[in-house]
């Protein structure tokens, strides 16, 4: 079974009556033991890919763990649950954000409607272009060329880089925020 179990032990141990043996850990992984294939099964139906539940569960985990008082939380499956449902939202939420960015069309503008004028102010814009993207950090420049350039999604580009799809979408929508407000700055100039 390829499940990603919350790192219970590193987490420490907390204080308090909340287990069987006293402790939040100890809680936490009944939940796991007991829960987890529900909370993947639950989750892959929010998300789509088994993957992406496994992260968004163990982040759910990990906030369970972060509580000061998980026995406070008279039903905390339902708890799990529910912070699990609400952490797909938000990622839901980011991927469309993401889209939106990047599903618009930057160099469009620039290919239609060639007249000699404007061939000489694209190819300006282009050299622009290319100096912005040059003066972005590595990781942001590689994930935008790899983006909007080459066409990879965000998992290839993420496993290239060696950094999570979703810092990969945060890249390439800051340097696309980047370079709109550049352009449009040189615009109204």
């Amino acid at each position: 079974m390829n499940t990603v179990r919350p790192d219970i032990e590193a987490m420490g141990e907390a204080e308090g009556e909340h287990g069987a043996d006293g402790s939040r850990t100890a809680v936490v992984d009944r939940l796991f033991r007991e829960h987890n294939e529900a909370l993947i099964r639950f989750l892959r139906g929010r998300v789509g890919s088994r993957n992406e539940a496994l992260e968004v569960a163990q982040e759910a985990y990990v906030r369970l763990l972060s509580l000061d008082q998980p026995g406070a939380v008279s039903y905390l499956r339902a708890f799990l649950f529910k912070t699990a449902a609400n952490i797909a939202i938000d990622r839901r939420r980011r991927h469309r954000s993401y889209d939106k960015v990047a599903g618009g069309q930057l160099f469009t503008e620039f290919s239609e409607n060639r007249t000699p004028e404007r061939e000489v102010a694209a190819e300006q814009t282009l050299r622009h272009l290319g100096s912005l993207i040059e003066s972005m950090p590595a990781k942001c420049q590689a994930s935008f060329v790899m983006s909007q350039i080459h066409g990879l999604d965000a998992a290839t580009i993420a496993s290239q880089l060696g950094i999570t799809d979703s810092m990969v979408r945060k890249y390439v929508v800051r340097a696309l925020l980047h370079c709109r407000e550049q352009m449009d700055l040189e615009r109204n100039d």
